[in-house]
C-alpha cells in the first residue's frame, strides 16, 4: 500500500513513544510505502484537492525523508489524518479539504465529516448510560448550582488536550470565580463540567478501539502525587491492565458506533466505570501498551493490530 500520514512537523515527534511513528513502522515492516505531509501542505486548486508530501523511509539512525511533491490524495491507497489537537479553525479547515479530497476518490482515516461531528468532550453525550452526570454551559451560575449538587467537579475546555486547561473545583476552593471566567472567558466560551470520579486515583483509562474493536488491554494513566489529572502530558504513569468487564462493555458498545460514522482508530478514556472522553483525531497510548505487554499472554502490539486491520479494510470495496 501507499498509506499518507497528515502529521505534527516531524521535528516535533517524540520518536520513543509516538504513536503515528509507530504505525508507520509497523507499515514499511510489512512492506508498504510512506508519505508524510503536514496540515498546511494540503490545498485547493480549481475544485481539486493536492497534498505536497515527501516520502519517508526508517533506517537505524530514524528516518529520512525525500523531495516534497505534489499529489493527489486519491493516488494514495489511504490518508491517515494524526495532526493532534487543538482543534481550531485551522483543523476544521482541513477536515473540509479533506472531505472534498474524499469525494474525489480519497480513502481518508478516520472519516473527515465524523472528526468535525464528534467533539472529543461532548461526545459522551451520545452514549448517557456510560456518562458520568454532566453539564455543557458558559454560564457561571449553572456551573455554581452543579457545583452546588456535586460537591466536587471537574471542569475543562471543549478543545483542548493533554489534561490543558483542566481544574478540580470543590465548595470550599478560594479560586472558583477566577477559575470560571477564565475558562469561560467571562461566559463566552462553552466548557464541559463533569462530576469528580474519586476513581480517577486508579488511572484514566485510555481504551484504543480499532475499526470497531477494543484492544483487550487499556492504558491507565494514573495521577502523580497531587494532581488531579491522569494524562501523560501532565506527568501521569501509563500502566497497561486487561478490560474489566464494564470497560469492555463500554468499548464494545460505543465501538459500533463508531465503525458505523467511519471512525477507525479512537481513544475512549474511562475513568472508573465512567466514559469521560472519545479521542478521535490523534489518539496515542500504543507503544507504551506494547511495551508493557510484550511478555504477557497474550502480548499485544496495537500498531500491529492497527495495520491488518487497514490492509483488511482496503482490501474491501
Amino acid at each position: 500500500m501507499k498509506l499518507l500520514f497528515i502529521l505534527d512537523p516531524l521535528a516535533s515527534l517524540k520518536a520513543y513513544k509516538d504513536t503515528s511513528l509507530a504505525i508507520m513502522r509497523c507499515a514499511q515492516a510489512r512492506g508498504h510505502a510512506l508519505w508524510v505531509c503536514e496540515q498546511h501542505d494540503l490545498h485547493l486548486q480549481d475544485a481539486a484537492v493536492f497534498a505536497d508530501a515527501q516520502p519517508l523511509c526508517f533506517d537505524e539512525d530514524g528516518w529520512t525523508v525525500g523531495d516534497k511533491t505534489t499529489h493527489r490524495p486519491a493516488n494514495f491507497d489511504a490518508v491517515l489524518m494524526r495532526k493532534d489537537p487543538p482543534f481550531d479553525n485551522e483543523f476544521l479547515y482541513s477536515t473540509y479539504l479533506l472531505s472534498l479530497a474524499e469525494q474525489q476518490g480519497a480513502r481518508v482515516i478516520n472519516d473527515p465529516a465524523s472528526v468535525r461531528g464528534w467533539n472529543e468532550k461532548l461526545s459522551v453525550a451520545r452514549f448517557p448510560q456510560f456518562a458520568p452526570p454532566f453539564i455543557v454551559t458558559s454560564q457561571q451560575q449553572k456551573i455554581l448550582a452543579f457545583l452546588a449538587e456535586h460537591g466536587d467537579i471537574i471542569v475543562k475546555p471543549l478543545d483542548g488536550m493533554g489534561g490543558s486547561g483542566i481544574f478540580r473545583l470543590r465548595l470550599d476552593d478560594p479560586n472558583i470565580y477566577a477559575i470560571l471566567e477564565t475558562l469561560t472567558q467571562f461566559e463566552a466560551q462553552t466548557i464541559m463540567v463533569q462530576r469528580y470520579i474519586p476513581d480517577i486515583v486508579k488511572g484514566d483509562k485510555r481504551i484504543l478501539v480499532i475499526d470497531g474493536e477494543p484492544l483487550p488491554y487499556a492504558l491507565a494513566r494514573i495521577p502523580k502525587t497531587g494532581e488531579t489529572r491522569g494524562n501523560l502530558a501532565a506527568g501521569g504513569k501509563g500502566v497497561a491492565q486487561p478490560l474489566s468487564q464494564r470497560d469492555r462493555e463500554i468499548a464494545q458498545t460505543v465501538g459500533q458506533t463508531l465503525k458505523q460514522h467511519g471512525l477507525f482508530l479512537v481513544g475512549l478514556d474511562v475513568i472508573g466505570d465512567y466514559l469521560t472522553e472519545v479521542n478521535v483525531t490523534s489518539p496515542t497510548g500504543m507503544v507504551e501498551i506494547a511495551a508493557q505487554t510484550a511478555h504477557w499472554a497474550p502480548p499485544c502490539d496495537p500498531a500491529e493490530v492497527m495495520v491488518l486491520a487497514l490492509e483488511k479494510r482496503l482490501k474491501q470495496p
